[in-house]
């Protein structure tokens, strides 16, 4: 599914604990110069202003009128009621229960959508990302198989996820569908897994492995670069951090797996420290349960690493064949190798979660007609 020749507008907002950055889209890109605001985070009036007086400016800059506003913004909320609860990071909503979305609809008379960024992120990488890309890659390579459904995860500041489910972004009766965040930490199960995948991680067990106090453990992108030998430092300490990070992630993502059982599409700040962490990720992924009777396979699926050219080509190669249909002298293709891709965001984090607010707002105006 493409929008590049669309011709309807929408408002999108990037809503951070700073400023907040305004801008419209068409045909999946661009068509304002963004307006960028203080966000006033202080003051829950003045908040609301601001995000008034920034959808008026680019809606007045947009070539068309806009058929709709939708944007990622903080939770806990009532995603689909447009209801913001109480927020860390914007503190004038910490009284809980602003109904943002329905002042919008009822200030601009278009249709308002709100979601989390984690589930924009995936929707973006479902509909015009990593999704679309990996059913290229099968399509030249003539294999039958294709993929519907697509786990979406942000390594950063914490630990994100969305799930796309069939060409639709399922968030579940709370709004609270696909928070990998909470499931359990198999490297210490009495913390949630966020404590293993994240930006404090890498630097708490880049701290601990070198011998140093936290509050001198660099950041993630020069932990990256001590681990590829560019920067002088301890290097196993930099290798066993991603290392560590990838393990985590992959039982969680495993544990993912198992019930959506979709390509799963990684985006986020860490993400350009890859090369450290993927590969023990999908080995992770593709570890076993020890059982009485012997091993068992973490997953009834298998894993593959779509940054490593190998094992892309194996992933798309699978195991293709043609089965004789009883009673007829046809052929049906078949390939029974259960899979699925673990592959980098294809649109940039913060592309893919504008394009999935996009995407979104168009899809759902459709389902309306």
């Amino acid at each position: 599914m493409g929008y590049a020749g669309d011709p309807r507008v929408v408002l999108a907002l990037d809503a951070g604990g700073t400023n907040f950055v305004f801008s419209a889209v068409r045909g999946e890109r661009e068509v304002v110069e963004p307006v960028t605001l203080p966000s006033n985070a202080h003051d829950l009036e003045l908040c609301l202003e601001t995000i008034v007086e920034g959808f008026a400016k680019v809606k007045e800059r947009a070539p068309a009128a806009p058929s709709a506003i939708s944007f990622a913004f903080p939770g806990p909320a009532d995603y689909p009621a447009g209801i913001i609860g109480s927020l860390g990071n914007l503190p004038a909503f910490k009284e809980g229960g602003v109904a943002l979305g329905p002042m919008l609809a009822d200030r601009f008379g278009i249709p308002v959508f709100l979601n989390n960024d984690g589930d924009l992120f995936a929707f973006g990488e479902a509909t015009l990302g990593l999704l679309p890309w990996v059913n290229a890659l099968l399509t030249e390579g003539r294999s039958p198989k294709r993929f519907r459904n697509l786990f979406g995860a942000t390594f950063g500041t914490g630990f994100g996820g969305g799930i796309v489910r069939d060409g639709r972004l399922w968030i579940g009766d709370n709004s609270a569908g696909g928070e990998i965040w909470l499931l359990r930490d198999k490297l210490d199960p009495r913390r949630n897994v966020e404590e293993s995948v994240s930006i404090r991680a890498v630097r708490r067990v880049y701290a601990r492995e070198a011998g140093i106090a936290l509050e001198a453990a660099p950041d993630p992108k020069e932990i990256f670069a001590i681990g590829k030998g560019e920067k002088p430092g301890p290097r196993a300490a930099a290798v066993e951090a991603f290392r560590r990070m990838g393990e985590a992630a992959g039982d969680a993502l495993a544990s993912v797996v198992t019930l959506v059982d979709g390509v799963v599409a990684i985006g986020g700040g860490l993400t350009g420290a890859a090369e450290l962490f993927l590969p023990a990720l999908v080995a992770e992924m593709n570890g076993a349960f020890e059982t009485p009777s012997g091993e068992v396979p973490r997953l009834e699926v298998k894993a593959f690493n779509l940054e490593d050219p190998a094992e892309r080509e194996g992933f798309v190669k699978g195991a293709a064949s043609e089965v004789a249909v009883p009673g007829s002298g046809r052929k049906a293709a078949y390939d029974p190798l259960k899979r699925v891709g673990v592959g980098l965001s294809r649109l940039g984090t913060s592309r893919a979660t504008a394009l999935g607010a996009y995407a979104f707002a168009l899809s759902a105006l459709d389902a309306r007609r």
